[in-house]
């Protein structure tokens, strides 16, 4: 199994995760059509150029699903009941086309679930960065995470 079991997590572990995805003008186009955003500043180039930025940004939340799809493999797969929430979302710098992004993950909270003797809570703090190491998405996910079977 390539997810880790609660009892695995521990308060203040850092993962840097390994894979890194490039993403392309067509991850954007395709997001914005499949989710029907059709905000001129993800999709119209010609547009984008008279904007701050001077080209189409990345759509937000392909950046957040992206940032946290990083870290999966690392630490919920086939681990996980379900995503609880998210909190704290932030994206301090843009993403473009073009930029490579990796995310880091941080265990910030372990905890036993109070209804579920299978399972428990962990918060992790999940972290994208860009090329040069900026710092482009945070958020904090709450996740019901399975407990190592018996042996």
């Amino acid at each position: 199994m390539a997810g880790l079991y609660f009892e695995q997590f521990t308060v203040g572990r850092v993962i840097e995760h390994e894979i890194r995805r490039t993403v392309t003008e067509s991850d954007n186009v395709w997001f914005c059509g499949a989710t029907y955003n059709p905000a001129q500043i993800h999709i119209d180039a010609e547009y984008c150029k008279n904007t701050e930025f001077g080209q189409p940004l990345v759509n937000s939340i392909f950046t957040l699903g992206l940032v946290i799809g990083l870290s999966i493999q690392d630490t919920t797969l086939g681990t996980t009941v379900a995503n609880l929430g998210m909190t704290d979302t932030r994206f301090p710098k843009p993403v473009f086309a073009g930029d490579t992004i990796r995310s880091r993950t941080t265990v910030l909270e372990v905890r036993e679930s109070k209804s579920r003797p299978n399972a428990g809570i962990v918060t992790f703090l999940h972290e994208g960065l860009n090329q040069r190491g900026e710092i482009i998405c945070t958020t904090q996910r709450q996740a019901l995470m399975l407990r190592k079977p018996a042996a």
